[in-house]
């Protein structure tokens, strides 16, 4: 940890002056803990996290914050007494932010910079904790009518023993009329070959497409927020051992509402099993929750928002999962703090600060 943060220490001195130049910096620490009962699978076991995430950031822009780089780390720490299981990532990227919505980032970056999380029947709760970063390109269109957005996810580089794999990512989100909103997700997985393997190891392929319309009725109701999405997935997945393609599609419908302190998030999915090459390749393929690899299936989140402002948000949660294999019920007390340069200017501002809510990222 030490050698990184000299090396980016380095980097960001030897800058030289330019004209506007700032100094940014961001704090980002989560504590999460999260006892899951109800398993009864090796995808979906009993098992309870309880972990601290630390994510500290310094960077310079220029040009009035047209350009920005950044580097910091990301620390890891399952809480035991020996302090063993811990990992350090390194963060490290620029970032390009233009007047007509454009934002162009490359290197290893945080996932909260993509304006939504992908969905979980795309990104497991697992994948979100334990890879905070996606490490390759992403570009960035943000207007006040809605949003694009496409990252390249390097997940892993091909060694003696190792595979190669990576993702690209897909999630857009637009206003048609009042209301009315269309958009969708798509992600591509691929699962290559290491480079000395056995015969019977082959290139594997996962697409899940995605389209969704939407109701956003936030601010339109005595509720903070509400919307519904539903939309179909379509799923193509394949094993160049026997180059078959397994094409698995349903339906799914989402459901949000917010009041205060109180929200309910539910999600539910009919259709055909979302994930038939899981039980071969598990998560090196399929990063999505396995609870979908089901045909029918409920998630039905109910948080309560403790404190909720721009920089903390401190929740408590009861999750009920239900499918025509197995029952699941988690219990979960997660807490980000989130704080960086433009917050600590504003730091006497307590009604801006009381005004937002800092985003989820459990």
């Amino acid at each position: 940890m030490r050698n990184w943060l000299l090396a980016i220490l380095t980097l960001l001195t030897a800058i030289p002056p330019l004209a506007a130049q700032e100094v940014e910096w961001s704090v980002d620490a989560s504590v999460l803990a999260n006892n899951r009962e109800g398993g009864e699978d090796q995808f979906t076991p009993d098992q309870t996290f309880i972990f601290t995430r630390l994510a500290p950031e310094l960077g310079v822009s220029m040009m009035d914050g047209r350009h920005v780089l950044k580097g910091g780390i990301v620390w890891y720490q399952p809480m035991i007494d020996d302090m063993s299981g811990y990992k350090i990532l390194p963060t490290l990227y620029y970032r390009y932010n233009s007047d007509n919505g454009w934002h162009l980032t490359a290197g290893m970056m945080p996932r909260s910079l993509m304006v939504n999380r992908m969905p979980r029947y795309l990104w497991s709760d697992s994948l979100n904790y334990c890879q905070p970063n996606i490490r390759g390109v992403m570009a960035q269109y943000v207007v006040p009518a809605g949003y694009g957005e496409i990252a390249v996810d390097w997940r892993q580089i091909q060694t003696e023993h190792q595979r190669e794999a990576f993702t690209i990512m897909v999630n857009n989100d637009w206003q048609v009329a009042g209301p009315f909103r269309l958009g969708g997700h798509v992600q591509y997985s691929h699962l290559a070959m290491s480079r000395n393997h056995n015969d019977d190891q082959h290139v594997n392929d996962d697409l899940v497409i995605n389209p969704m319309a939407s109701v956003d009725l936030s601010h339109r109701t005595l509720l903070d927020s509400l919307r519904f999405s539903a939309g179909a997935i379509i799923a193509m997945e394949r094993d160049r051992s026997d180059d078959r393609w397994h094409k698995p599609a349903g339906f799914v419908a989402t459901a949000t509402a917010r009041w205060r302190w109180l929200q309910l998030d539910e999600t539910f999915y009919t259709g055909q099993r979302l994930m038939p090459l899981l039980p071969k390749f598990g998560s090196r393929l399929n990063l999505g929750d396995p609870y979908f690899d089901n045909k029918t299936y409920s998630r039905t989140d109910l948080i309560l928002h403790v404190v909720s402002n721009r920089f903390v948000d401190l929740s408590a949660s009861l999750t009920l999962h239900a499918s025509e294999r197995t029952t699941g019920f988690w219990q979960q007390i997660a807490c980000r703090f989130y704080l960086d340069s433009n917050l600590w200017n504003r730091r006497h501002d307590h009604d801006y600060l009381k005004s937002g809510r800092l985003q989820q990222t459990f």
